[in-house]
């Protein structure tokens, strides 16, 4: 057994470990397919891919952004309109109509509407603790500037039910410029 030989390792007839290529001109280890024995091959420039690979990374980002964005905007602006909705609502519903009156409708709405016509219209419909509110349609939208949200539903009492149709419209601040509150047909 040759010396730096593994015991039991098996042998070629010129002493080098069994499988180890040779170039049998010069004494030298055949260089395998890959290079030389040990050797790895060489890295590829990668760098196009990356570039790819981040442009694409990067747009999918600016797209998912653009839709968070999207999202949040018309969330909160429909969130906006439903807290509006409901807070007339409530008001309505608890009997507090001078209030409601006062607080979220436009004075241009006001001009039409007397507050003592409002407040019996609202006490006609006979609404109470047990009544409800349930918004099947919010819609809101900004053109020129204005803002608008248009807001429709059902009040459910215990035994009748009464249609809403509410809309609201500002710059800043969104009063009510119509409002529709009748017992369901």
């Amino acid at each position: 057994m040759r010396s730096g030989q593994a015991y039991g390792a098996p042998a070629s007839a010129d002493g080098a470990p069994a499988g180890a290529y040779r170039n049998s001109a010069a004494g030298y280890p055949e260089a395998t397919p890959f290079g030389l024995p040990g050797q790895l091959p060489p890295a590829k420039g990668r760098r196009r891919l990356w570039i790819i690979l981040a442009s694409i990374g990067g747009v999918l980002l600016l797209v998912i952004l653009g839709i968070v964005i999207l999202v949040n905007v018309v969330g909160s602006a429909t969130n906006h309109a439903r807290g509006l909705a409901d807070g007339f609502t409530k008001l309505v519903i608890e009997g507090e109509n001078s209030k409601a009156y006062d607080d979220y409708l436009d004075p241009a709405l006001q001009e039409q509407l007397s507050k003592e016509a409002f407040i019996t219209g609202v006490e006609s419909l006979d609404m109470d603790g047990s009544c409800k509110p349930s918004y099947n349609d919010l819609k809101v939208s900004t053109e020129n500037g204005i803002k608008a949200a248009d807001v429709a539903g059902v009040i459910t009492c215990d035994g009748k039910e009464v249609d809403l149709a509410y809309r609201f419209e500002g710059t800043d601040q969104l009063k009510m410029t119509n409002i529709k509150l009748r017992p369901k047909a």
